[in-house]
């Protein structure tokens, strides 16, 4: 069943944002099991909402490729860590 991710990155901006999502690589190399990213500003911040396989996919990415590039922007980066929620998804319609 697939799983959403909520990401709230308190304190983060578009720039913060364009170093991390520039070194992922997910337009030319989508992670296994990401279905949805998406991503946008939020009161207080920045914010990401995707929709993963599993949640086994979701951190299989956080921990192979997210983490490990992200160390490297240094001040490019986000300033803090995000607040991760997971939800369960009754029903995803892409059209």
């Amino acid at each position: 069943m697939a799983i959403g991710i909520r990401l709230k990155f308190a304190g983060g901006t578009q720039e913060n944002y364009d170093a991390a999502h520039g070194v992922m690589e997910v337009d030319t190399n989508p992670p296994e099991g990401m279905i949805v990213h998406s991503a946008g500003p939020i009161d207080g911040g920045w914010g990401v909402i995707d929709f993963w396989e599993s949640r086994q996919a979701f951190d299989n990415f956080v921990g192979e490729r997210l983490m490990p590039r992200l160390q490297g922007l240094g001040d490019r980066g986000f300033p803090s860590p995000p607040d991760v929620k997971e939800f369960p998804v009754h029903n995803l319609q892409i059209p």
